[in-house]
């Protein structure tokens, strides 16, 4: 851990940020293909007290990565065997995009934090489900005899689909990836597609998640797929309670809280506002989105209790910071953008610290 931060500073600091995301993903699947993480197994596995069940799945930690690191599920193994409890790819869409015009992802690093409009650039899921499939094998062989790391696949709207046509688009990927998923994952959230966050209006997102959990049932034999909704964390209170209640009215398996923000005022910034007002649109993640993240945890806690599972996401950067959201009433807790600031052993550092506290409470 104490070394990235200069690597950092002499290799991507300098580097458009999205090609340091190219590098950084080319980093990780190298040290799995090396060998590295299969030799270092102990330093990077966590620990078997860290294993959880939540919706019916074992995790081996409750710590994974958010959707938005790998957007194409090709670095799926690799991710797990840095110590990751879950890895959830994505955002996938029905049909293969380009995502929104470049520049388009931009560091805060005072804040360390990120405002990114990617607008969910991805290959599809036809061409996703495959690599899909190999992973899970690949996993479920390497991992045979122990919990593996689990799969979560985030799927969204293609950006040229109109909104009255987004059932059917859902049920696109519905069909090829719920398959290959250990859980999936509904984004109607993110800020960089127009029009997407409308679908978080109960009117529409009720028909749309009963269609994906009724079309998830009728493709996937054997199992039951946890659905859960990925929510916004500009959403008004009232409007958060409503969801919960219609997530509970449903029967979904869980809520994932939060997406970016667009709130610029309000955040406790670190960057001189004229420059974050530069960077222009986009969703802004990382450390100051802390407050609102935990606020809404437990918001929705209050609201749905035991009944459904709470994957809380937004400026966690620490151990310290997993679990203050499990004991707010998180089952489980992504990150994403601390993992471009801490480098490759962040996982590993966060299960091992996490057991600490445990031991020490």
């Amino acid at each position: 851990m104490r070394i990235y931060p200069t690597l950092f500073k002499l290799f991507f600091k300098p580097m458009d940020p999205e090609k340091a995301h190219h590098l950084g993903m080319w980093g990780v699947k190298t040290l799995r293909a090396t060998g590295v993480t299969r030799w270092g197994g102990r330093f990077f596995s966590p620990d078997p007290s860290l294993s959880t069940e939540v919706m019916g799945i074992r995790f081996p930690s409750p710590f994974g990565i958010a959707a938005g690191f790998d957007k194409g599920g090709t670095a799926i193994v690799a991710l797990g065997n840095l110590g990751f409890g879950h890895i959830e790819i994505g955002t996938i869409t029905g049909q293969a995009q380009p995502g929104n015009p470049q520049p388009r992802l931009f560091r805060l690093l005072e804040d360390r934090a990120i405002v990114n409009r990617m607008g969910f650039n991805n290959n599809g899921a036809a061409d996703t489900g495959p690599r899909v499939a190999a992973a899970r094998a690949d996993l479920d062989a390497e991992y045979r005899g122990k919990v593996r790391p689990v799969i979560g696949i985030n799927i969204g709207k293609t950006k040229v689909v109109e909104l009255d046509q987004a059932i059917e688009d859902y049920l696109i990927s519905t069909r090829i990836l719920a398959p290959q998923a250990d859980y999936l994952a509904v984004n109607v959230s993110s800020p960089n597609t127009p029009g997407l966050r409308d679908l978080q209006a109960i009117e529409t997102l009720e028909p749309l998640l009963a269609a994906v959990r009724a079309e998830a049932d009728r493709v996937v034999l054997g199992r039951r797929v946890p659905l859960v909704v990925k929510i916004a964390p500009d959403l008004a209170d009232e409007d958060i309670r409503d969801l919960a209640a219609m997530a509970l009215r449903l029967g979904l398996d869980g809520i994932i809280a939060t997406n970016t923000t667009i709130a610029r005022e309000g955040l406790e910034l670190i960057t001189p506002m004229d420059k974050v007002m530069e960077l222009g649109a986009g969703g802004l993640s990382g450390e100051p989105l802390k407050h609102r993240s935990l606020e809404v945890l437990k918001l929705l806690k209050a609201e749905v209790g035991d009944k459904l599972a709470l994957i809380s996401v937004g400026g966690v950067t620490t151990a310290q910071d997993v679990a203050e959201r499990l004991d707010a009433g998180a089952d489980l807790v992504q990150g994403y953008t601390a993992f471009i600031y801490q480098g490759p052993l962040w996982a590993a550092h966060i299960n091992r610290e996490l057991l600490k506290l445990r031991k020490a409470s």
